[in-house]
């Protein structure tokens, strides 16, 4: 070979063998990561398995509701426990109320039975006050390893269920949805149809009555539903049953958070969360909590029975969560979205506010 060939032949040696150490670290760090990934899965399943067959019923029941909760991981308590026991955990939830609502336990002020500061701002029964009387009061919610939001209007006739253009095709995310309406405000509702996690909020599930029109009759669910006169019914209702006592705007999910001023408990993980209620002067509490992140943890069901019983709830029912919880305000999302993205996500309708 000339000097010129040898030259060259080695160049070609040192580069063959930079790419055998290269592809030697990449395999490495390949291996390195695939092992992590196995021992961190391992490590994940046993974790499940000591919560799922520990000694404690109710941390079984509260961790298997947060996989249940939460659309990824489903699957995890199949692993471990048997259908029935799967089952009873979820029909632990599913109490039927067998006592009629009690509606003489709200009773909405008249107008020269309401207080008012020095300043002229609206005081409500339960000593909030309403600085810029737009009949709107917010607060932040703050918990053991949550943050939430919770939006009371005092007059519940302004607070009625927005739905998309029309069902079957995509829905709405909140913001276009109080756009829609010309609303104020509101939050999520009731849940959907999601075959295989890909549904794209457009096809309610359970009885869905949007301004006196039925979308979808019952599914079994639990349901919240306001009459002509801002009359809160929650329960388990049927399309007939709905109409008999004059539900104009319902959707359904659950369970039920407060019965005739009683809560009612139930096993369940720590999730984003939202919820409605009434209280005694027939306010509208509008309930959110953030979940899955580094500030808020999530909410349980013991949680919001617990929040709104002491913003003085009658009856409130549990609304679809998770990656739906979102609420919205005068132009602005209030509180952060727990979507893989940060993204609201369509929703087949809302509890809005005008």
């Amino acid at each position: 070979m000339s000097p010129e060939e040898l030259e060259a032949e080695k160049e070609r040696r040192v580069k063959r063998r930079r790419r055998r150490r290269a592809g030697t670290v990449i395999n490495r760090l390949f291996g390195i990561v695939l092992a992590t990934g196995i021992m961190v899965g391992i490590g994940g399943l046993a974790f499940a398995y000591v919560f799922l067959k520990g000694p404690s019923p109710s941390l079984t029941e509260d961790f298997a509701m947060t996989m249940l909760e939460t659309r990824r991981f489903t699957f995890i308590p199949n692993l471990f426990l048997t259908e029935e026991e799967v089952q009873t955990i979820k029909d632990a939830r599913n109490n039927r109320f067998e006592s009629e609502m009690n509606f003489d336990l709200i009773s909405i002020p008249k107008e020269e039975e309401k207080n008012y500061d020095e300043n002229g701002a609206y005081i409500d029964a339960y000593g909030l006050v309403d600085e810029d009387n737009d009949g709107i009061i917010r607060q932040e919610i703050r918990g053991n390893g949550y943050v939430g939001n919770i939006t009371i209007v005092l007059d519940p006739t302004r607070v009625f269920v927005g739905m998309p253009n029309g069902y079957g095709g995509g829905g709405l995310t909140l913001e276009d949805m109080c756009k829609k309406y010309d609303a104020i405000g509101g939050i999520n509702g009731g849940s959907f149809v999601d075959e295989d996690g890909g549904g794209s909020g457009g096809l309610p599930d359970g009885l869905t009555i949007v301004d006196g029109v039925c979308y979808q009759d019952s599914n079994g669910n639990s349901f919240a539903g306001l009459t002509e006169d801002g009359v809160l019914y929650v329960g388990y209702y049927d399309r007939e049953g709905a109409e008999q006592v004059g539900i104009k705007n319902g959707v359904s999910f659950g369970p039920v958070l407060v019965y005739n001023g009683e809560p009612q408990w139930y096993p369940s993980g720590l999730n984003p969360r939202t919820a409605i209620g009434q209280r005694g002067d027939g306010a509208i509490l509008l309930l959110t909590i953030d979940g899955r992140q580094v500030h808020s943890i999530g909410a349980s069901y013991s949680d919001l029975t617990t929040i709104m019983l002491n913003y003085g709830a009658i009856n409130a029912l549990n609304l679809d969560g998770g990656s739906s919880t979102t609420m919205y305000h005068k132009g602005e999302y209030i509180g952060s979205c727990s979507s893989a993205n940060g993204v609201a996500r369509p929703l087949p309708n809302a509890f809005l506010y005008k």
